[in-house]
């Protein structure tokens, strides 16, 4: 968990593969890197075993180029579509049981604190709706009531998509499914407004259509964590297989629901805009000082 784990030991060089030679030279360890220069660096994550055209990939891809320091960064997630990206990124991964990921991280964020002290350490939960609103919401809501410092993010595919298409309490209402033949009875958990009475210093949701978007909000969660409190970030990412999504129209459909139902949206406390404010990357946050102007002296 620094820029050492991932130098090569002297003379060792030559033996290491390219890959892991293009990810020390190329890659985004010690840099400053972000959306607009996707395509000049080898980026953390490429490979992987998910469904073609699968919006969650393409959101994890951007949440890691997001992170301020990926080399001392921990992703926690547990059973879904999302981990089977997530292992194969190239910084440490843990696995949860399944329901547990808020209590593992918990445990992660206090640990690092310990450990090393001022330095930085981010831990970032990336689960599913699954994994966080239904199994897992108790240690979820309790972690941010605890208000322990790390970020949850929930790739929120509306399904169990891992399992063959149950409805999840993030599936809208009314919806059928080939595993919930009637039709869901109630209506989608509302996540956002819970994180926001529980008291999250950050809370957003976006869709994976507008990248730069999604990074500005992670980046943003991640750094707000470290100082403030617990963050939460609400992804839309379609499972295209379950609800019969085309490959091509997968960033199309994201667009569409964008529109109609999942406006982009974010919340923030003052004590967090104040620590953004300490952040050079971040004026718009700091307080401009007044200019009080003369009076004028009536004829």
């Amino acid at each position: 968990m620094s820029l050492d784990y991932v130098k090569f030991t002297p003379g060792f060089e030559k033996f290491m593969p390219k890959e892991y030679r293009d990810l020390v030279e190329h890659g985004p360890f010690g840099k400053k890197v972000g959306v607009p220069q996707m395509g000049t660096f080898k980026e953390l994550l490429e490979e992987h075993p998910m469904c073609a055209g699968c919006a969650m990939t393409l959101f994890i891809r951007l949440a890691v180029i997001a992170f301020p320091n990926p080399e001392d960064t921990i992703t926690v997630g547990t059973a879904g579509c999302g981990r089977l990206a997530l292992s194969q990124a190239a910084i440490p991964f843990v696995y949860g049981n399944y329901g547990d990921t808020n209590g593992v991280a918990s445990g992660l964020s206090r640990g690092l604190r310990l450990r090393f002290g001022d330095r930085p350490k981010d831990v970032v939960v990336m689960a599913g709706d699954g994994g966080l609103a239904d199994i897992g919401f108790s240690q979820v809501l309790h972690s941010w009531l605890r208000k322990e410092r790390f970020t949850t993010i929930m790739l929120d595919n509306e399904i169990y998509g891992n399992t063959g298409g149950q409805e999840s309490g993030m599936t809208n209402r009314g919806v059928v499914l080939k595993m919930a033949p009637l039709g869901k009875k109630f209506d989608k958990t509302n996540m956002v407004e819970m994180a926001k009475v529980a008291g999250c210093a950050y809370v957003a949701r976006v869709v994976p259509s507008k990248p730069s978007r999604v990074a500005s909000t992670i980046k943003k969660a991640v750094l707000i964590a470290r100082e403030v409190g617990p963050t939460y970030i609400q992804a839309y990412t379609s499972c295209n297989i379950e609800y019969g999504i085309a490959t091509d129209k997968v960033l199309e459909d994201a667009k569409n629901v964008e529109d109609e139902r999942y406006q982009f949206s974010e919340y923030i406390t003052e004590e967090a805009k104040q620590y953004l404010a300490q952040q050079h990357e971040y004026k718009e946050y700091q307080v401009k000082p007044s200019v009080n102007k003369p009076l004028e002296v009536g004829a």
